[in-house]
This record gives C-alpha cells, structure tokens and sequence, in this order.
C-alpha cells in the first residue's frame, strides 16, 4: 500500500485544455455470466466471483498491477484510495467479498463486486477521453478474453441499475469554471445540461454541491448509443463549455479587473499566512488561485498543476496517512501542506 498512499495521481500531469479540465475519467460496468449481480449475491457467491477473476486473469501483471481485498486494508487506507477516486464510497464502507484492481500508475482501477461485478475506471488528466478510453476498452477485451459477460443482443450489458444498460459506460470531466461562477453564467450550463442528457455533480460525487468551482460533467444515457457516439457527444458539449469558461474569465479581466485582482491576492494571502483551515475553505481560495494564475494576475510562479496535487494532499485521509496526524490538528497541517507548496514550491 506504500506506493498507492505515497504516489502523485495522474492529475499533477499535463494534459489537453488543463486551465479548464482537471481530469477525465470513463466508468464500464460488467457482471459475470451465471451468477447473481452483487446485490442478490450471498457472501460465499461473491467470494467465489472474486476467486474466480483471480484464477482466471492471474491478476494480469503482479509487477505493474496490485489486487487488494477490501477487508484486509485498513479504514485510513480505504479512506485514501476513496479520496484518490479508485473506489467509491460504497466500496469503502461495505467491504465484505469485495476487492480492488488497481495498476502502477494509478490511472485504472476495477472495483469488483461494488454495484456491479466489475467496475473498470480509467482517469487522465485533462480532457483525454480517447487516450482513457482505448486504456479502458483494452483492459476491458481482455477480460472478456477470458471469462464470459452477461450480455443480451438487445440491451447490450446487463446491469444491476437499468440506467446503466447498453454500452454501461459512463464518462465524465472534472471542470473548473470559476468564470462561469462568478459571472452567473454558471445557471444556465447546469439548466442546459439535462437537455443534453447530462448530469452535473460538485467535486465529491453524486448528491454534493459546488466547492471551488469543481464541476463533474458527465453523460446520463447509456443505451442506444456506442461508446464512441456517447464520448463524443459528451466531449462536443464540454468543449462547448470550456469556450464559455474563457469568455468569462477574458469578461472579468477587461471588465472587473481591480475586483477579480483583489480576489485572487486575498485568496493567495489567507492560504499562505493561515494557521489552520477547513478544506472546503482551502478548495475555495486554491481555486481562486488557480484562476488568478491562469489570467496572469500575479508575477509568483507556481507549478501549473499545483491545484490538481493539492486537491488530493489537503483531503483528510491523505492529510493523516503519511505521519498519523491527530484529528484536532488535521486543519494545521493542510495549511502547512499548502504553504509548503505554494511558498516553497514542493
């Protein structure tokens, strides 16, 4: 577990549109033949699910990926990889005839026996669904190279939620769009989002709202379209919205300068002369940062992707895991983590 809690993510990367996009990521879901879905499966018939995907792949490469039973790993641990989004966090508390399939690089993780059997997830930073894509489409062959799905000629991949049937691939980009916040234009992407068949969720996941201007765009329909079709819907309309994000911060550049400098050097002083802070609060004043950065309104030069490292080293497992940290001086050291970063370029 030492090289999954200590490793960067694949966000501190370059990638395509990266001043807009933080990330991509594409989700497959598949179930074995011949045995319940997850939810209708007792223990032992999970277990042997699980046994099963071990013998049958010989768990792919043993030096480039790592298989873990969710029950052997810790609480703080589970909490790490959740925060790193290679599980969910169903997939963290639930643990029983669970497991995880995770690589090096951490860009790609299979979650077994979560709501479905496989969860295949393949991340990349930046707006790079082809690149994620053709990784998670790989991995995906090769499985089925060797044990049977459940598949109908009609529905496509059968799966335990009916949204999911079809191609069962969701996809989704982590969008940072403080323009569109702060001139409300923000309300107009989120009511044109469900015309489209979209969904938008805040930065921890379905059911949270906004912090630091983190949007997860994502497509709803999986059924009737091919995987390329829905990708490439989905990636018209984010470079729709990545359009609209640069006309707002180039509107309050020319139009509200002195308010928009005034934001971004408070945000940039409270993180750097804190003695604690929240990390709601810290997401806050990184993303105004961040904006700041990418509009040139400060001549201190920062790592371009200091606000993707910091979205996973200022979270609270994250925060204790490398030298157990009391919980009532969690917030302490997220501010010095910070500091560490923006002042000494760490």
């Amino acid at each position: 577990m030492n090289h999954i809690i200590t490793d960067n993510n694949w966000q501190i990367e370059d990638g395509a549109e990266k001043d807009v996009v933080l990330g991509s990521r594409l989700r497959l879901a598949r179930n074995l033949e011949d045995f319940h879905f997850p939810y209708q499966a007792s223990l032992t018939e999970k277990n042997k699910i699980i046994d099963e995907l071990f013998n049958s792949l010989g768990f792919l490469d043993e030096e480039n990926y790592y298989f873990l039973k969710m029950n052997d790993l810790s609480d703080l641990e589970k909490q790490v990889l959740r925060e790193k989004n290679l599980i969910s966090i169903d997939h963290a508390k639930n643990t029983d005839g669970r497991a995880l399939l995770i690589n090096n690089e951490l860009n790609l993780s299979i979650m077994i026996n979560e709501e479905d059997h496989l969860r295949i997830q393949s991340f990349g930073a930046g707006l790079e669904f082809s690149k994620i894509w053709h990784r998670a489409d790989q991995i995906d062959d090769l499985i089925e190279s060797k044990v049977s799905y459940s598949f109908s000629d009609k529905w496509g991949y059968l799966t335990t939620c009916p949204t999911n049937v079809g191609t069962a691939l969701r996809a989704s980009a982590m969008c940072h769009l403080p323009g569109l916040v702060i001139t409300g234009k923000m309300y107009d992407i989120l009511g044109a989002a469900g015309k489209f068949g979209l969904s938008v969720r805040g930065v921890y996941g379905e059911g949270s709202g906004s912090v630091g201007e983190l949007f997860q765009i994502s497509n709803q329909i999986t059924l009737g379209y091919s995987e390329e079709e829905i990708i490439d819907n989905l990636e018209s309309i984010i470079y729709q919205i990545i359009e609209e994000e640069r006309k707002s911060r180039k509107f309050l550049l020319e139009n509200d300068y002195n308010k928009i400098k005034d934001i971004v050097m408070r945000s940039l002083g409270i993180l750097k002369y804190a003695h604690n802070i929240e990390e709601k609060e810290a997401l806050k004043y990184l993303s105004r940062v961040k904006l700041g950065q990418t509009l040139g309104l400060f001549s201190e030069e920062l790592d371009n992707n200091f606000f993707g490292d910091l979205l996973f080293k200022i979270r609270k497992a994250h925060l204790q895991i490398d030298k157990f940290t009391e919980k009532d001086k969690i917030d302490i050291k997220r501010a010095k983590t910070i500091q560490k970063k923006l002042l000494y370029k760490e």
